[in-house]
């Protein structure tokens, strides 16, 4: 398969709990789509059984691909690397936890039939579903955290962290040649240089649940996003 119609990425740290059960429904979800398509695993220096599980799944799955490395380099990086092997028409990524169902797919590639380049999913606009809602304090941290990044990096985007996104395939790889942010904050750096590049970008509601074992640590993700916009704009000054 030169060029399947979709690559779909998939970053994973530490997600033995998941991985195979959300590579398998990936699988199945696509499958019945008639798409041609590849999905590409990242183990991000995961230290339990995160890769031993790709490869059983990837042992009864054709369109798995793995890729592996030491140490841990966060969720930018990895999402970055399953870009760079990708060979899709389009490119998207979604978090290992399926925060946002992979069925909602098609919401994204409805905007790309509107003539957009890349397409958010998005908890924080008009018809966005929460089905479970985060604790209190992470929705509010979450809110602020998006004005900053709206005033300082990403105008009219209302949520740039949620970890469902499309892209022309071209124009991922291209946005992503550009990129260096390797954690939590890449979303913003993704977004910041597309609307640079002139790339059209969309953002549509979804649907999506809070995992009860989220990584991020929201003081200490809200301290170093202000930093890495503070890069963002230093570095990307085209």
């Amino acid at each position: 398969m030169d060029k399947p119609y979709l690559s779909l990425i998939i970053p994973a740290y530490n997600e033995q709990q998941r991985i195979g059960q959300t590579l398998s429904a990936v699988a199945q979800y696509l499958d019945q789509t008639g798409w041609t398509y590849e999905i590409i695993a990242v183990n991000d220096g995961s230290t339990d059984k995160t890769h031993e599980l790709m490869l059983e799944a990837a042992a009864n799955l054709d369109s798995l691909r793995i890729i592996s490395y030491q140490p841990n380099h966060g969720k930018g990086y990895a999402v970055r690397q399953g870009v760079f092997a990708s060979r899709g028409e389009y490119v998207g990524f979604s978090d290992a936890d399926l925060s946002a169902p992979i069925d909602e797919l098609p919401k994204l590639f409805a905007a790309m039939e509107k003539g957009y380049d890349v397409a958010v999913g998005s908890r924080a606009v008009k018809g966005a579903q929460i089905e479970t809602h985060q604790p209190l304090y992470r929705e509010l941290g979450g809110k602020a955290l998006n004005l900053v990044i709206r005033l300082l990096a990403v105008p009219g985007i209302h949520d740039t962290q949620c970890g469902f996104k499309l892209f022309r395939g071209d124009v991922a790889r291209r946005i992503f040649s550009l990129c260096f942010v390797d954690g939590w904050s890449f979303d913003v750096e993704v977004l910041y240089l597309a609307r640079r590049l002139g790339y059209k970008v969309a953002e549509i509601p979804v649907r999506w649940s809070h995992a009860a074992d989220s990584k991020i640590r929201p003081f200490r993700a809200g301290l170093q996003l202000l930093w890495d916009i503070v890069r963002i704009r230093t570095r990307h000054r085209f």
